[in-house]
């Protein structure tokens, strides 16, 4: 591996994956400490409807997918809101008309036939210059807001109801977490894509739960593990030339089904 680190396109892929891990480590905790897996895997799929629609304008895809992704996670959290009862069914419908609508766009695009295949399972190896720029911004933000109302996010993650009688607006923090968790899922897009992000999401915060004890720590031990599971993914990957999303996925739940049986 270490003398791929000559070129350049590696180089980014590690660079990527090492944003991509500190992001998924954060906002994976949020999403497994507020039991919002199978929200945000809606948000992951319907953000398609923003890939179809960016190749479409012509526009770059990381941004086209960044704006559907929120625009989704709002509407997702509106219509769950006032019906938490009927939540399964509101993600289903999201989930498959951004579908729908990606498929739709590629479609209509005159000559467009790049394979869309990288953006379903990942094609880390391919993310350019332009990619780790803007991961490296959506990082920034992420960590920031994340930082400047983590108490509050906090309080709403584990006593939802307290945190309301305390006066915090769990609405706009219920909102907000949707949000930077589509804002993660589109920084993951490049590495494992829409149809494992949410392994990304999930595996390193189910294996940080048996190591720490509070949200803050929880959030460093599972992009310090995200991070591991991301270089081992990319060497396989880059050893045996077959998908990185996989590649990445099926380190981590092989790391993970390890330690479990070690621990017992």
């Amino acid at each position: 591996m270490l003398e791929a680190l000559q070129y350049d396109f590696i180089q980014n892929a590690l660079f990527a994956g090492v944003l991509i891990s500190i992001a998924s480590g954060i906002i994976g905790s949020l999403v497994v400490v507020n039991r919002l897996t199978f929200l945000t895997g809606g948000i992951a799929h319907s953000s398609y409807g923003g890939i179809g629609l960016a190749i479409y304008l012509g526009i770059p895809v990381l941004f086209g997918a960044t704006v559907f992704a929120i625009i989704t996670a709002v509407i997702i959290a509106m219509l769950t809101l006032k019906n938490r009862n009927r939540a399964d069914s509101i993600i289903g419908l999201m989930w498959a008309f951004g579908m729908a609508l990606g498929i739709i766009f590629v479609d209509l695009t005159p000559g467009y036939n790049v394979d869309l295949m990288s953006y379903l399972f990942g094609s880390i190896i391919a993310v350019s210059s332009g990619d780790v720029l803007y991961m490296s911004i959506l990082d920034i933000f992420i960590i920031s807001i994340v930082m400047i109302f983590y108490k509050q996010i906090l309080a709403v993650s584990y006593d939802n109801e307290f945190a309301s009688l305390r006066g915090i607006n769990t609405k706009f923090f219920y909102t907000l977490i949707l949000i930077l968790a589509s804002l993660c899922v589109v920084a993951a897009i490049k590495a494992v894509g829409l149809i494992l992000v949410i392994a990304l999401l999930t595996i390193p915060t189910y294996l940080a739960e048996s190591f720490a004890s509070r949200l803050s720590s929880m959030m460093i031990i599972s992009s310090a593990l995200a991070t591991l599971f991301t270089i081992i993914g990319l060497g396989i990957s880059y050893y045996y030339d077959i998908s990185s999303g996989a590649s990445i996925i099926i380190s981590a739940v092989v790391i993970l089904t390890v330690v479990k049986l070690i621990r017992k």
